[in-house]
Protein backbone atom coordinates (compact mmCIF):
# COMPACT_ATOMS: atom_id res chain seq x y z
CA UNK A 1 0.00 0.00 0.00
CA UNK A 2 1.13 3.40 -1.20
CA UNK A 3 2.06 6.09 1.69
CA UNK A 4 -0.51 8.27 1.84
CA UNK A 5 1.01 12.39 1.91
CA UNK A 6 -1.66 14.84 2.93
CA UNK A 7 -0.81 17.71 0.62
CA UNK A 8 -2.02 20.98 2.04
CA UNK A 9 -1.64 23.96 -0.97
CA UNK A 10 -4.72 26.39 -2.13
CA UNK A 11 -3.39 27.12 -5.14
CA UNK A 12 -4.87 24.51 -7.51
CA UNK A 13 -2.29 24.22 -10.46
CA UNK A 14 0.59 24.38 -7.77
CA UNK A 15 -0.93 20.87 -5.85
CA UNK A 16 -1.84 18.84 -9.34
CA UNK A 17 1.47 19.49 -10.35
CA UNK A 18 2.47 17.77 -7.32
CA UNK A 19 0.07 15.93 -6.67
CA UNK A 20 0.86 14.14 -9.86
CA UNK A 21 4.34 13.63 -8.84
CA UNK A 22 4.11 12.14 -5.65
CA UNK A 23 1.90 9.62 -7.32
CA UNK A 24 4.37 8.54 -9.81
CA UNK A 25 6.63 8.54 -7.34
CA UNK A 26 4.85 6.19 -4.92
CA UNK A 27 2.84 7.84 -2.99
CA UNK A 28 -0.72 8.61 -2.46
CA UNK A 29 -1.64 12.24 -2.21
CA UNK A 30 -4.77 13.54 -0.22
CA UNK A 31 -5.05 17.29 -1.37
CA UNK A 32 -7.04 19.76 1.00
CA UNK A 33 -7.29 23.08 0.28
CA UNK A 34 -7.44 24.98 3.46
CA UNK A 35 -6.10 24.59 6.91
CA UNK A 36 -9.40 24.08 8.24
CA UNK A 37 -9.94 21.18 5.59
CA UNK A 38 -6.63 19.82 6.20
CA UNK A 39 -7.33 19.37 10.18
CA UNK A 40 -10.63 18.20 9.59
CA UNK A 41 -9.76 15.61 7.64
CA UNK A 42 -6.76 14.09 10.24
CA UNK A 43 -9.28 14.01 12.58
CA UNK A 44 -10.61 11.24 10.98
CA UNK A 45 -7.72 10.00 8.87
CA UNK A 46 -4.02 8.90 9.03
CA UNK A 47 -1.25 10.00 6.53
CA UNK A 48 2.28 9.11 6.55
CA UNK A 49 3.46 12.80 5.92
CA UNK A 50 1.94 16.18 5.54
CA UNK A 51 3.34 18.97 2.98
CA UNK A 52 2.08 22.08 4.37
CA UNK A 53 2.37 25.16 2.70
CA UNK A 54 2.38 28.35 4.77
CA UNK A 55 0.42 30.60 2.68
CA UNK A 56 -3.08 29.20 3.24
CA UNK A 57 -6.37 31.19 3.57
CA UNK A 58 -8.42 30.74 6.49
CA UNK A 59 -5.96 28.83 9.25
CA UNK A 60 -2.58 29.87 8.43
CA UNK A 61 0.29 26.77 7.94
CA UNK A 62 1.95 27.76 10.77
CA UNK A 63 -1.09 27.25 13.25
CA UNK A 64 -1.90 24.05 11.42
CA UNK A 65 1.44 22.82 12.13
CA UNK A 66 1.19 24.11 15.98
CA UNK A 67 -2.46 21.95 16.45
CA UNK A 68 -0.94 18.98 14.44
CA UNK A 69 1.94 19.05 16.73
CA UNK A 70 0.02 19.45 20.02
CA UNK A 71 -1.43 15.71 19.46
CA UNK A 72 0.60 13.89 16.74
CA UNK A 73 4.14 13.36 15.88
CA UNK A 74 3.13 13.36 11.95
CA UNK A 75 6.20 14.41 9.89
CA UNK A 76 5.14 17.70 8.51
CA UNK A 77 7.50 19.59 5.84
CA UNK A 78 6.47 22.66 5.31
CA UNK A 79 6.64 24.68 1.64
CA UNK A 80 7.74 28.23 2.08
CA UNK A 81 8.32 31.36 0.17
CA UNK A 82 9.72 32.97 2.61
CA UNK A 83 13.49 32.35 2.11
CA UNK A 84 14.58 33.87 5.63
CA UNK A 85 15.74 32.14 8.78
CA UNK A 86 13.38 33.62 10.76
CA UNK A 87 10.77 32.12 9.41
CA UNK A 88 12.44 28.92 9.20
CA UNK A 89 13.57 28.65 12.70
CA UNK A 90 9.89 29.53 13.99
CA UNK A 91 8.46 26.67 11.78
CA UNK A 92 10.73 24.04 13.16
CA UNK A 93 10.34 25.49 16.68
CA UNK A 94 6.73 24.38 16.67
CA UNK A 95 7.24 21.41 15.02
CA UNK A 96 8.02 21.36 11.82
CA UNK A 97 10.76 18.22 10.81
CA UNK A 98 11.81 19.90 7.15
CA UNK A 99 10.83 22.91 4.81
CA UNK A 100 11.13 23.51 1.37
CA UNK A 101 11.97 27.09 -0.08
CA UNK A 102 9.81 28.00 -3.35
CA UNK A 103 10.69 27.72 -5.67
CA UNK A 104 11.54 24.36 -5.53
CA UNK A 105 11.54 21.38 -8.06
CA UNK A 106 9.33 18.51 -7.78
CA UNK A 107 12.82 15.92 -7.68
CA UNK A 108 12.82 17.79 -4.26
CA UNK A 109 10.43 17.32 -3.26
CA UNK A 110 10.19 13.63 -3.37
CA UNK A 111 13.75 13.55 -2.14
CA UNK A 112 12.92 15.34 1.14
CA UNK A 113 9.75 13.39 1.34
CA UNK A 114 11.73 9.90 1.15
CA UNK A 115 14.56 11.46 3.59
CA UNK A 116 11.92 12.70 6.23
CA UNK A 117 9.94 9.13 6.15
CA UNK A 118 13.33 7.28 5.97
CA UNK A 119 14.42 9.52 9.42
CA UNK A 120 11.07 7.51 11.09
CA UNK A 121 12.89 4.31 10.82
CA UNK A 122 16.73 5.23 11.35
CA UNK A 123 18.83 2.15 10.58
CA UNK A 124 20.99 1.32 13.68
CA UNK A 125 24.56 1.46 13.91
CA UNK A 126 26.63 -1.80 13.83
CA UNK A 127 26.65 -3.21 17.69
CA UNK A 128 29.97 -2.09 18.66
CA UNK A 129 28.92 1.26 18.14
CA UNK A 130 25.58 1.68 19.15
CA UNK A 131 24.80 4.29 21.61
CA UNK A 132 23.69 3.87 25.16
CA UNK A 133 22.29 6.66 27.69
CA UNK A 134 22.39 5.43 31.40
CA UNK A 135 19.85 8.36 33.09
CA UNK A 136 20.38 6.69 36.41
CA UNK A 137 24.23 7.50 36.07
CA UNK A 138 24.00 10.08 33.83
CA UNK A 139 26.20 8.39 31.82
CA UNK A 140 26.89 7.58 27.91
CA UNK A 141 27.96 4.52 26.67
CA UNK A 142 29.96 3.36 22.62
CA UNK A 143 31.48 0.48 21.77
CA UNK A 144 31.60 -0.47 25.92
CA UNK A 145 33.15 3.25 27.00
CA UNK A 146 32.58 5.57 28.81
CA UNK A 147 31.55 8.77 27.43
CA UNK A 148 32.61 11.66 30.19
CA UNK A 149 30.17 14.16 29.44
CA UNK A 150 29.72 17.19 31.55
CA UNK A 151 25.40 16.74 32.95
CA UNK A 152 24.17 19.50 30.22
CA UNK A 153 26.45 17.67 27.69
CA UNK A 154 24.76 14.17 28.12
CA UNK A 155 20.94 16.15 28.44
CA UNK A 156 21.67 17.33 25.33
CA UNK A 157 22.91 14.52 23.76
CA UNK A 158 19.69 12.63 25.37
CA UNK A 159 16.75 15.20 24.17
CA UNK A 160 18.82 14.79 20.13
CA UNK A 161 18.79 10.87 20.96
CA UNK A 162 15.25 10.60 22.27
CA UNK A 163 14.34 11.38 18.74
CA UNK A 164 15.98 10.31 15.84
CA UNK A 165 15.88 12.21 12.74
CA UNK A 166 13.89 15.00 14.66
CA UNK A 167 15.70 18.38 13.52
CA UNK A 168 15.57 20.79 16.63
CA UNK A 169 16.48 24.31 16.98
CA UNK A 170 18.75 25.87 18.77
CA UNK A 171 16.26 27.16 21.12
CA UNK A 172 14.66 24.25 21.56
CA UNK A 173 17.87 22.20 22.79
CA UNK A 174 18.94 25.32 25.23
CA UNK A 175 14.84 25.23 26.47
CA UNK A 176 15.18 21.49 27.11
CA UNK A 177 19.18 21.83 28.39
CA UNK A 178 18.62 24.11 31.31
CA UNK A 179 15.54 23.30 33.56
CA UNK A 180 16.45 26.58 35.86
CA UNK A 181 15.54 28.75 32.47
CA UNK A 182 18.88 30.86 32.62
CA UNK A 183 19.66 32.53 29.31
CA UNK A 184 22.65 31.95 27.17
CA UNK A 185 23.43 32.53 23.75
CA UNK A 186 22.82 30.04 20.79
CA UNK A 187 26.31 29.33 20.46
CA UNK A 188 26.64 27.76 23.41
CA UNK A 189 24.58 24.75 22.28
CA UNK A 190 27.55 25.08 19.46
CA UNK A 191 30.21 24.65 21.35
CA UNK A 192 28.34 21.71 23.29
CA UNK A 193 27.50 20.32 20.14
CA UNK A 194 31.38 20.41 19.21
CA UNK A 195 32.16 18.87 22.67
CA UNK A 196 29.95 16.04 22.58
CA UNK A 197 31.44 15.00 18.77
CA UNK A 198 34.64 15.34 19.70
CA UNK A 199 34.26 12.90 22.76
CA UNK A 200 32.03 10.50 20.91
CA UNK A 201 34.89 10.25 17.95
CA UNK A 202 37.56 8.92 20.62
CA UNK A 203 35.29 5.73 21.04
CA UNK A 204 33.47 5.61 17.68
CA UNK A 205 35.71 7.87 15.12
CA UNK A 206 34.04 5.68 12.49
CA UNK A 207 30.40 6.63 13.32
CA UNK A 208 29.41 10.89 13.34
CA UNK A 209 26.20 10.42 15.80
CA UNK A 210 24.91 14.18 14.93
CA UNK A 211 24.43 15.98 12.43
CA UNK A 212 23.84 19.75 11.77
CA UNK A 213 21.31 21.61 9.39
CA UNK A 214 22.71 24.93 8.17
CA UNK A 215 21.12 28.12 10.04
CA UNK A 216 18.44 25.67 11.48
CA UNK A 217 19.67 23.33 14.33
CA UNK A 218 21.03 20.01 14.85
CA UNK A 219 19.49 16.47 14.98
CA UNK A 220 20.14 12.89 15.96
CA UNK A 221 20.90 10.57 12.62
CA UNK A 222 23.81 8.07 12.44
CA UNK A 223 26.15 8.31 9.64
CA UNK A 224 29.25 7.46 8.64
CA UNK A 225 32.60 10.21 9.01
CA UNK A 226 34.77 10.58 6.34
CA UNK A 227 38.51 10.14 8.03
CA UNK A 228 41.52 11.05 6.54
Amino acid sequence: MSPVVLLVEDEAPIARLLADYLRSDGFEPIWQRTGDAALNWLAENEAALMLLDLGLPGVPGMEVCRRVRQTSTLPIIMLTGRDNEMDRVLGLEIGADDYICKPYSLREVGARVRTVLRRGQPAPAPAREQLILDDDAGRARVAGRDVLLTVVEYQLLRLLAARPGRLFSRAQLIDGMYADGRVVTERTVDSHVRKIRQKLAVVAPRVEFIQSAYGAGYRYEIASRRLG
